[in-house]
């Protein structure tokens, strides 16, 4: 096909606006990437790609001629198991660097908030009280990292600029490997990576043998009152599994950036737990204009049938 030849798609999400967050960035950057609202497109057969976030159930079912779908966001968990989604559609994904940077920022801020008492401190400052928090050594903090994509990457070398000592879980062996970071990989990575540590920070994918890894079994490897800062996927953390160790006091604290259910529904009971911290879902988001350029790489590659350096390994999961 000519270079200038469109190349239709559609935005489907159920619950956010996507044209009103990247449709200005990919319009002005290509004239030949057109992308549409469902209720725009007069001809299903004419759209090829669909970028996406949470779309709803039978979201793909009007476009046969579907060629991909391409996550905003990091995840594609949402996509691979989406059932109206046909195994023969490409599945990409955004892949920000600057989103990296903005979530090993989240991570690094998190334990820090949990390592040094903040929150101790700002109950201490309302009530005009002078107590300063014991303080340990940065190297004498254990934090075990899972996951190291490149999330956990960023996560890992943030940690390091600050002086803790680092156990991380791999799926494979690194080849760079950051000096005073313990690399573990196998089948028993994730439990070694947790043993003793004092903060857990998970940046996983989620796939099936992730889903529900933190549990009561892996909480129980930790440190006795370490925090857990969570920000891989909802479907990673047994919720009543983290109340108990709240109240055993194996665990001090946790934050939440993510949730089974997003947005969180108003009455869930984690709203109402001091012991908690909870985000809506922003350790990390993709830059429109990062968006709008992958968007349109992957949408011309797939009109050009040349290979998409976005997909992902769907047997992988990521």
């Amino acid at each position: 096909m000519s270079e200038t030849t469109p190349i239709t798609g559609v935005y489907l999400s159920a619950t956010t606006d996507l044209d009103a967050l990247y449709g200005d960035a990919l319009r002005r950057a290509a004239k030949d990437v057109v992308l549409r609202h469902p209720d725009e497109i007069d001809r299903p057969e004419d759209v090829r790609f669909a970028i996406c976030w949470e779309p709803g159930e039978g979201a793909f079912a009007p476009y046969r001629n579907l060629g991909l779908a391409m996550s905003v966001a990091a995840g594609v968990d949402a996509l691979l198991s989406h059932p109206g989604l046909p195994k023969t559609v490409a599945v990409a994904r955004v892949r920000d660097p600057h989103q990296a940077e903005l979530m090993a920022g989240f991570a690094v801020h998190e334990v820090l908030h949990h390592e040094r008492g903040f929150e101790e401190m700002a109950r201490n400052a309302a009530q005009a009280r002078w107590s300063p928090i014991q303080m340990r050594a940065p190297a004498a903090v254990q934090v075990a990292v899972l996951g190291h994509g490149t999330m956990g990457r960023a996560v890992v070398r943030g940690l390091r600029a600050i002086g803790f000592a680092v156990r991380v879980a791999c799926c494979s062996m690194p080849e760079l490997q950051l000096d005073g970071v313990s690399y573990l990989t196998g089948p028993g990575a994730v439990t070694s990576a947790a043993e003793g540590a004092d903060h857990l920070v998970n940046v996983l994918p989620l796939t099936a043998e992730t889903e529900n890894v933190l549990n009561g079994a892996l909480f129980d490897r930790l440190a006795p009152g370490a925090s857990l800062v969570q920000i891989g996927r909802g479907e990673h953390l047994v919720e009543t599994d983290l109340e108990a160790a709240l109240d055993s006091g194996q665990l001090k604290g946790a934050t939440l950036d993510v949730f089974r259910e997003e947005p969180l529904p108003a009455t869930h009971r984690f709203w109402r737990d001091a012991r908690l911290r909870l985000t809506p879902h922003v350790a990390s988001d993709s830059l429109p204009e990062v968006v709008a350029a992958q968007v349109i790489e992957t949408a011309r590659a797939l009109r050009d049938g040349r290979p998409m350096a976005y997909a992902v390994d769907r047997s992988r999961g990521y």
